[in-house]
C-alpha cells in the first residue's frame, strides 16, 4: 500500500513551513536516510530525510509552497511491486483544519481572568512538538515510521507497547519483526488499548493556536484599501507574534533597572583589542561580549535566577546558557551561547559572531537556538538609552541593554563625567522574586564596573 510522506515538525515551535525545494523527483528510488527536500521553518532551512524505502510515486506539494501544515501529506511513496496506479489508492489527503482545532475565547474573558489564563496555558502546552510527547495527538503516528505502522496494523501489534530502536525512540521495521517473533498478535486487545489511549490524550495536545481573549478588530477596518500596502506575514513573523503574545499574557513580568559605570570596561576593551593579533587569531571584543560574560558569572553566583518554570517543579540549570537576540530583516531569533560561564571573552565574541551570521542566512540548527534560561537584548548600537524586553519561555528573564554614553554623575559630593550604561531586567515573577532579581543585578553591576573581577 502506498505511504504518505507527511510534513515534518523540525522545530519545537513549528506548526507550518515552506517546502523550499524538492531534491527528488517522481520515479526516483528512495532509500532510508536520503534527503528528500529542503524545508524552511520559522527560524531555519533544514534538510528532510526519508525514513522508509521505495519509489517516489507523486509529489503532492510543489516546491516554493508556503504555509504547509505539519503532518499534511506532501508526497506519496510507493512500495515494492507497486506502480503509479497505486497512487490513486493512497489515503485521502487530510485538510489542515482537521489537525488544527482552535481554542475558543472564554465567553466572559474580560471578567474571568482564570478562564483566560487556562486557555493560554493550554495553548502553551500545544507548543510541544509531537515527537516530544509521550502520546501522540492521534494516538499512533509520532513514534513509528509509516512502514512500521503498516506492518503493525497487518499483524495486530500494539505500537504503544513497543520501545523503538530508531532515532529518538522511533519504532522501525526491525522492532515490528522482533515483536512478531516474541508475542502473538491480539487484535481485539490492541484495538481496545489504542482506543483507551486516544480517550486519555489531553485535549491540549491537539490544540495548535489560541484565540486571544478580547482580540482586537482587524486593522484594515480603519483604513481605505488604497492607503496602504499589504505585506503578508512569513512563518517567522507569525511565530514571533503568537509566542510573545502568549508569553506576555501568561508570564507575570516585573522590571528592575540599574545604571552601570563602564569606564573601566571600555578601557580594558581598548587595551585587549589593541593587543589582538593582526592575522590568525585576530579578535575584536564588543561591550556586549563583556555583558554576556558578566551575566553568565552572575547567573552562577545567583542560581535562583538561572532557572525555568514548569507547573510541577522549578528547573535549576547547572550552566549559564544565554540567548543573544539577533535582529534579522525578516524577524528575530535568539541563538544560545552554551556554558558561557566557562568561556573566555574571545571565545564568546567569536561564537556570537558565528551564530549571528548563520542566523541571518537561516543556517542555524535547532539545537543552537532551543533552550537556555536567560537572554540578552542589546539595542545600544541604535542609541537606545533604556527599554524593556519580553521574556521568551523557557527563559525566566531577559536583560535589555542600552547605549553607553557620557553622563554627569555625583561621586563623593562632586560632579564628574562618566560613561554610563542602563540595563533593565524583565523577570518572570513565578521564578524570580524582587530581592532575588536585585541581588543578580548587584552582582552583574560589580562585574561590569570591575571587569578584571571576571578573571578571578
Amino acid at each position: 500500500m502506498p505511504t504518505q510522506i507527511l510534513m515534518p515538525a523540525l522545530s519545537p515551535t513549528m506548526e507550518e513551513g515552506k517546502l523550499a525545494k524538492w531534491l527528488v523527483k517522481e520515479g526516483d528510488e528512495i532509500h532510508s536516510g536520503d534527503v528528500l527536500a529542503e524545508i524552511e521553518t520559522d527560524k531555519a532551512t533544514m534538510e528532510f530525510e526519508a525514513v522508509d524505502e521505495g519509489r517516489m510515486g507523486k509529489l503532492l506539494v510543489a516546491e516554493g509552497t508556503e504555509g504547509v501544515k505539519v503532518n499534511q501529506p506532501i508526497a506519496i511513496l510507493l512500495g515494492e511491486d507497486e506502480d503509479a496506479a497505486a497512487v490513486e489508492k493512497a489515503p485521502e489527503k487530510r485538510s489542515g483544519k482537521e489537525s488544527e482545532p482552535a481554542i475558543s475565547a472564554p465567553k466572559h474573558a474580560a471578567g474571568d481572568i482564570s478562564a483566560a489564563m487556562s486557555s493560554i496555558r493550554n495553548a502553551v502546552a500545544a507548543e510541544v512538538p509531537e515527537h516530544r510527547t509521550s502520546q501522540a495527538a492521534d494516538g499512533e503516528r509520532v513514534f513509528a515510521t509509516p512502514l512500521a505502522r503498516r506492518l503493525a496494523q497487518s499483524s495486530g501489534i500494539d505500537l504503544s507497547a513497543l520501545h523503538g530502536s530508531g532515532p529518538r525512540g522511533r519504532i522501525v521495521k526491525a522492532d515490528i519483526e522482533a515483536a512478531q517473533t516474541t508475542k502473538p498478535a491480539s487484535p481485539k486487545k490492541d484495538a481496545a488499548k489504542a482506543e483507551a489511549a486516544r480517550s486519555a490524550t489531553p485535549a491540549a495536545a491537539t490544540v495548535s493556536a489560541p484565540a486571544a481573549p478580547g482580540a482586537l478588530p482587524d486593522a484594515r477596518l480603519y483604513f481605505q484599501s488604497g492607503d496602504y500596502e499589504e505585506i503578508p506575514h512569513d512563518s517567522m513573523r507569525r511565530t514571533i507574534a503568537r509566542r510573545l503574545t502568549i508569553a506576555k499574557a501568561a508570564v507575570p513580568h516585573f522590571y528592575l533597572t540599574v545604571d552601570c559605570r563602564i569606564d573601566e570596561l571600555l578601557s580594558l576593551r581598548a587595551r585587549l583589542n589593541a593587543a589582538s593579533p593582526k592575522d590568525k587569531g585576530a579578535f575584536k571584543l564588543s561591550v556586549n561580549d563583556f555583558v554576556v560574560k558578566a551575566s553568565a558569572l552572575a547567573l552562577i553566583r545567583v542560581p535562583a535566577v538561572n532557572a525555568s518554570w514548569t507547573e510541577t517543579a522549578m528547573l535549576r540549570h547547572h550552566h549559564a546558557d544565554i540567548g543573544i537576540a539577533v535582529a534579522l530583516d525578516f524577524g528575530l531569533i535568539t541563538p544560545i551561547v552554551f556554558r558561557a560561564e566557562e568561556k573566555g571573552l574571545v571565545a564568546i565574541s567569536n561564537e556570537v559572531k558565528s551564530l549571528a551570521e548563520r542566523a541571518r542566512t537561516k543556517k542555524l540548527k535547532p539545537n543552537e537556538y532551543e533552550g537556555g534560561g536567560f537572554s540578552i537584548s542589546n539595542l545600544g548600537m541604535f542609541g537606545i538609552k533604556n527599554f524593556t524586553g519580553v521574556i521568551n519561555p523557557p527563559h525566566a528573564a531577559i536583560l535589555a541593554v542600552g547605549v553607553g554614553e557620557e553622563r554627569v554623575i555625583v561621586r563623593q559630593g562632586k560632579m564628574e563625567v562618566a560613561q554610563m550604561m542602563t540595563v533593565t531586567m524583565s523577570c518572570d515573577h513565578r521564578v524570580i522574586d524582587g530581592a532575588t532579581g536585585a541581588k543578580f543585578l548587584q552582582v552583574f553591576k560589580q562585574f561590569v564596573e570591575d571587569p578584571a573581577a571576571m578573571l578571578l
